[in-house]
């Protein structure tokens, strides 16, 4: 379903709802895959923008089901609407995304609470039952542009030093052995688009849209939340390592990260919208890389 004027997600969910028919309506259609509904600041409503969305909204709302009562962290709880069209409704969870700026700003310990936060985030969608997963749906994640792309069409992008960098780790990823810890059901799409984060409490209060969440290699977890801040990074991953016993290789998280980046403007290089994000997205890993 495509993005068109408030008034026509209005009608649409006053349809079902009616007793929000004197509600305000705000309508947010950045997200890629569904066009969302704010209605009064209190409930969420998600439209799927084409079939193969339709069918990523459902296969979320089962696989929440199973997440909900078994993690700390708030996660939405989807309710589907058949429709037509189907749609979502969900409680939505109090915040707003956080950005680098965001979180530049935050003290000391409102970083540290976060990154406790979200590492037991991690270690506890690490310790599902993996068969649980894959009965409500949980597939691969899905896979990245192969290093053919990144060298043709991401490194022509860049600036001559980044694209030095991204060069090397190119050479280093093409060489990794295998996850040591193999793969896991996990979210590995933890960037600050998809927190809720209180910013007057500086608390995140919540993490959502786990479309995209599904099996892959363990350190792959960690390289979104450096789209928000490589402290941020660390901070998890110190935290996932107490409580889960696991050593994770910064290393090998940092080349990871170069390649992931590398994969996304490879892919979206003849898209002027988001290709200029994808650049900067690449740009900020160099800046921040121990390669």
């Amino acid at each position: 379903m495509e993005a068109s004027d408030t008034d026509t997600f209005r009608k649409i969910i006053i349809s079902t709802f009616p007793e929000l028919a004197a509600s305000q309506f705000e309508l947010e259609t950045a997200g890629w895959d569904s066009v969302a509904v704010d209605v009064d600041d209190r409930l969420i409503f998600k439209f799927p923008r084409h079939a193969v969305t339709e069918k990523a909204l459902l296969r979320e709302a089962q696989l929440l089901a199973v997440i909900r009562p078994r993690i700390s962290m708030p996660v939405p709880d989807l309710r589907i609407i058949s429709g037509p069209p189907l749609f979502s409704v969900h409680e939505k969870l109090k915040g707003v995304h956080l950005l680098t700026a965001d979180y530049d700003r935050l003290p000391e310990a409102a970083r540290q609470r976060l990154g406790e936060m979200l590492g037991r985030f991690y270690a506890e969608l690490h310790g599902l039952d993996e068969a649980k997963m894959l009965a409500a749906g949980a597939g691969p994640v899905a896979q990245w542009q192969p290093v053919a792309a990144m060298r043709e069409r991401a490194l022509p992008m860049l600036t001559a030093d980044t694209r030095q960098k991204a060069e090397a780790a190119i050479d280093v990823f093409e060489q990794l052995p295998p996850d040591p810890y193999g793969t896991t059901y996990g979210f590995f799409d933890g960037h600050g688009w998809n927190m809720a984060f209180d910013h007057a409490n500086q608390r995140l209060t919540g993490m959502y849209d786990f479309a995209d969440s599904g099996f892959a290699p363990v350190h792959q977890e960690f390289i979104y939340a450096r789209f928000v801040s490589a402290d941020l990074t660390e901070r998890i991953i110190a935290s996932y390592e107490t409580r889960t016993g696991r050593a994770i290789d910064r290393q090998r998280v940092d080349i990871l990260t170069a390649a992931h980046r590398l994969s996304e403007l490879a892919e979206l290089t003849d898209n002027p919208e988001h290709v200029d994000i994808m650049i900067d997205s690449v740009e900020n890993w160099a800046r921040s890389t121990a390669l």
